[in-house]
């Protein structure tokens, strides 16, 4: 079955404004590499950086989220986040996750509270195609 988006590809622009990084409940799920990472960025043992900063949710090892459900890593005037540079790949690939490749009523949702979607520079269809294919991107 061809995807919505086969033809033209898909435009993004990030705005910034870190809405995709919170205000809303979600799991960001890092993995392994990814949280020695960011440890080692910010000069803790993983150990420190799970009981910190990290909890269990729905069986998932995922970042804290304040009470107005931003991630812990997002800072609060800003809006900027403290990890960006080693942030982990469901950060990097938003808004080109499976779940929403797949499923346009939920591609417009997203496009809906994200005003960088829709905008932009161009993704080639080529391009999305191998974002589905990334064995790690298929847990989102």
């Amino acid at each position: 079955m061809p995807l919505w988006w086969e033809k033209s590809g898909l435009r993004f622009q990030c705005a910034a404004c870190g809405r995709c990084c919170g205000g809303e409940p979600g799991i960001v799920n890092a993995t392994l590499r990814e949280r020695v990472a960011i440890a080692a960025e910010l000069k803790i043992d993983e150990e420190t950086l799970e009981n910190e900063y990290m909890t269990l949710k729905e069986g998932v090892l995922t970042f804290r989220e304040l009470e107005n459900y931003d991630c812990i890593f997002v800072e609060r005037n800003s809006r900027r986040c403290k990890i960006y540079k080693i942030r982990p790949l469901q950060c990097r690939l938003f808004p080109f996750w499976p779940s929403m490749l797949r499923n346009k009523d939920i591609w417009d949702f997203y496009a809906g509270l994200c005003v960088g979607m829709n905008r932009g520079k161009l993704y080639p269809p080529e391009l999305l195609k191998k974002f589905l294919e990334l064995p790690s991107a298929r847990r989102l």
